[in-house]
């Protein structure tokens, strides 16, 4: 019997290693399939998408919010894999009372790291969770330097407007990259701003995520008039928000991104 605590600080008790996984995050679906485990991912959300063609095959048990708690006992994993913020405490309580449900907590880098290693080791493969947690860090250290510390503010709703705010993933990934988030002193981890608020930040770059809220070219103008004095775009919210194997793509994804602010007006 294996025992062990998650991110939360509960207690698991493991006969092995699992291997009928259910997993209610879609960074960490795809970071299973990364270490080699597809094979024992059982269950998965409608929003856990990648990696295609693999999870085509995996059958979906609801949504993040939403999981459909019948569905995934009838699965019989000896494992569920779920995250603090992506998973309601009171479905990871009740799927607890029936299976042992591996809380993780990512809101920084370092964070999201450890677990590719924590994974790795609830798996029984500690070496290649260190090895996907290196290659990442490697893939980190050669972002460009920013020139001039932008102020960006990353929108990831609309009517209303919401930002990632502090303590958050994405607040990581735009301190990491040297940019200063506009929206992290500002209360909440995603604070809503009115149409002033949004004027008051002073912003020299604001991002348009394609996820949660799908921002899409339409929106550009819109942004625009709010923020004459900004430069307003779309970008890719997986690279921001993903964790886990998708940090390795995003890596290169960010260091383009960076090179291409760098050309921004002063």
């Amino acid at each position: 019997m294996r025992r062990l605590h998650d991110d939360c600080g509960r207690e698991l008790h493991l006969p092995g290693e699992p291997q009928r996984i259910v997993s209610l995050c879609p960074s960490l679906t795809e970071t299973l399939f990364s270490l080699g485990a597809g094979q024992r991912v059982v269950g998965r959300t409608r929003y856990c998408v990648h990696p295609q063609p693999a999870i085509a095959g995996v059958p979906t048990c609801g949504g993040t919010k939403n999981p459909d708690l019948e569905a995934i006992a009838a699965l019989w994993p000896d494992l569920v894999i779920a995250e603090k913020e992506e998973n309601r405490r009171e479905d990871v309580e009740a799927l607890a009372g029936r299976v042992p449900v591996y809380v993780c907590d990512i809101e920084s880098w370092e964070a999201a790291l450890a677990t590719c290693a924590q994974l790795g080791v609830l798996l029984g493969q500690a070496q290649d969770g260190r090895a996907l947690a290196g290659q990442i860090e490697r893939a980190w250290q050669g972002l460009p330097v920013p020139v001039r510390p932008l102020r960006v503010l990353y929108l990831i709703w609309r009517r209303p407007w919401m930002a990632a705010g502090s303590s958050t993933y994405i607040d990581a990934v735009l301190r990491r990259c040297g940019l200063i988030n506009a929206a992290a002193s500002l209360e909440g981890r995603y604070p809503v701003l009115g149409e002033k608020e949004l004027a008051a930040l002073d912003i020299d770059l604001c991002l348009l995520s394609s996820e949660p809220y799908p921002f899409a070219a339409r929106h550009l103008k819109e942004v625009r008039a709010l923020l004459p004095d900004a430069h307003v775009e779309r970008v890719d919210g997986e690279m921001f928000s993903w964790y886990g194997a998708r940090m390795l793509p995003a890596a290169a994804y960010l260091a383009d991104c960076l090179r291409h602010w760098n050309e921004i007006p002063a």
